[in-house]
């Protein structure tokens, strides 16, 4: 098994858990290191830029944003370890070492399942972005300046509306920037379409969801001036006036290495589902198969 490892070289804890990583994998698996990792290590292992990296599968040790960064330059299915804050796609905890350790030898064993989500494509004046995990961000390019967008779904304009910006968001990235402008929590399992309005002027501007068959595209009205285009917070480009995103459903897709099916067990405890209370676990699991159907 080729195992490819990626580390964010700003945290400690994610450096820490690489070496640990190569320590337990020892001659039980074939490894290469991202050049960064490498670097930072000083290890002499096998090595290459993350967008040539050739393996079965890639730890992202660090937090969401190593794992969008890492997503967006290569295809591998990644398999993620939180050393960050929030870690929302993580599989695994990097301070539960334990945890840390039994993943590495379910990753030996072959004892996992690939779980693959939709992305965004998107383009500018004909260019190609790179691919969204999350979404894609059009705001203004003066903070705190409401500008007019027109919204156009399928080549022909559908409506326009004043606001910062506009989110278009997988359902994976439902629960990031989309959430917090009050868009839906979509589960990941489904393809569609998320766009949300980002603080706009009118409340009763409310996330619509779209067939992920569809192309949106989002432009500026005002003339001669400039948008920003962020995509998963991690690549940043310019909209002219004159020209529109234009965003799809991409046909490459996330990989990630999952246990367990636990998008929902994941949002407990970060108060994002609108259901009130947690259920707390034990319960949890005495009731699951109340609801199932015979």
């Amino acid at each position: 098994m080729r195992i490819a490892i990626n580390a964010n070289p700003n945290k400690p804890l994610a450096l820490e858990l690489a070496r640990r990583a190569i320590t337990k994998f020892g001659d039980r698996a074939e490894l290469v290191l991202s050049s960064e990792t490498s670097k930072s290590l000083g290890l002499a292992l096998p090595h290459a830029p993350v967008e040539a990296l050739s393996a079965d599968v890639l730890i992202a040790l660090g937090g969401d944003g190593t794992f969008l960064s890492t997503l967006q330059r290569s295809s591998i299915p990644l398999f993620p370890v939180n050393t960050g804050t929030v870690g929302f796609l993580a599989e695994v905890d990097g301070d539960q070492l334990d945890a840390f350790d039994a993943a590495l030898e379910r990753l030996l064993s072959g004892r996992y399942f690939v779980e693959e989500r939709m992305k965004i494509a998107s383009q500018v004046g004909g260019v190609n972005l790179p691919d969204a995990t999350n979404e894609v961000v059009i705001h203004t390019s003066q903070v705190a300046k409401m500008r007019q967008f027109e919204i156009g779904v399928d080549g022909r304009p559908v409506g326009r509306l004043r606001a910062d910006g506009v989110i278009v968001a997988t359902p994976t990235g439902s629960t990031s920037y989309s959430l917090a402008a009050m868009g839906p929590v979509v589960d990941p399992a489904l393809e569609l379409i998320v766009v949300t309005a980002l603080a706009p002027f009118q409340a009763s501007h409310r996330a619509v969801l779209l067939d992920p068959a569809r192309t949106v595209s989002v432009r500026l009205l005002a003339p001669g001036k400039e948008g920003v285009v962020v995509v998963d917070g991690q690549h940043e480009s310019k909209l002219p006036g004159s020209e529109a995103l234009v965003a799809y459903r991409s046909p490459r897709r996330a990989s990630f290495l999952r246990f367990g099916s636990g998008f929902f067990q994941r949002l407990q405890g970060k108060r994002i589902l609108p259901w009130g209370e947690d259920v707390p676990e034990s319960e949890g699991r005495g009731r699951a198969n109340l609801s199932t159907p015979p």
